[in-house]
């Protein structure tokens, strides 16, 4: 009786602090990640064919800010977008990852990886109509934090759209020791190689 093989491990998932080299892919992801947010919002690119990004940003020159990039090997896979750094809750701003990395628990992971990073209180905010987020941030806030919190908000200057979902989590300060030995992603910094 012969034995199946184990099934191939998932790629590794490589979490980086970006820095002003990094636009180029940022902006490329970007776009992607503002495509696939005009579904929620209605929003239509510029006469170039680019979509707003004053968020982008502020994540590549505010101090408050940080943009992370998500890779699998050697290519970009996605970015996490923080705010509030100098603020007692810190807000994940936005999180894309490309189609075909969403079910391999990338998402979770880069989460976990950032949110250790900082730890204390974290707030996320998403539109009900996206489903996948709608199942993804309050699970991920329960892996967390057993006491998170949710509720619905209207979003400033926009009457137009219907009110906004926050999820409210806290990360323990330990959680950082944790993830360091738990087989969790390397975080790179702005003084290690950044992957190209």
């Amino acid at each position: 009786m012969s034995q199946s093989p184990s099934p191939a491990p998932s790629p590794t998932l490589n979490v980086s602090v970006t820095g002003p080299s990094d636009r180029p892919v940022l902006e490329q992801l970007w776009t992607m990640f503002r495509h696939d947010m005009s579904a929620y919002s209605g929003a239509l690119p510029d006469s170039r064919g680019r979509f707003r990004q004053e968020r982008l940003d502020s994540a590549l020159t505010d101090p408050a800010w940080e943009a992370y990039l998500l890779h699998v090997g050697d290519g970009p896979v996605g970015f996490v977008i923080v705010r509030g750094l100098d603020q007692p809750e810190r807000v994940i701003n936005s999180l894309f990852l490309v189609h075909g990395a969403r079910t391999a628990g990338h998402g979770r992971t880069a989460v976990r990886t950032i949110t250790h990073r900082h730890p204390g209180r974290w707030a996320v905010a998403f539109q009900d109509a996206n489903t996948a987020a709608a199942h993804f941030w309050p699970s991920v806030a329960a892996d967390a934090d057993p006491h998170w919190t949710a509720e619905h908000t209207d979003v400033v200057g926009r009457p137009d759209l219907p009110a906004d979902s926050w999820i409210r989590f806290r990360v323990a300060d330990n959680a950082a020791t944790t993830a360091a030995g738990s087989g969790e992603p390397h975080l790179r910094t702005g003084s290690e190689d950044t992957p190209q």
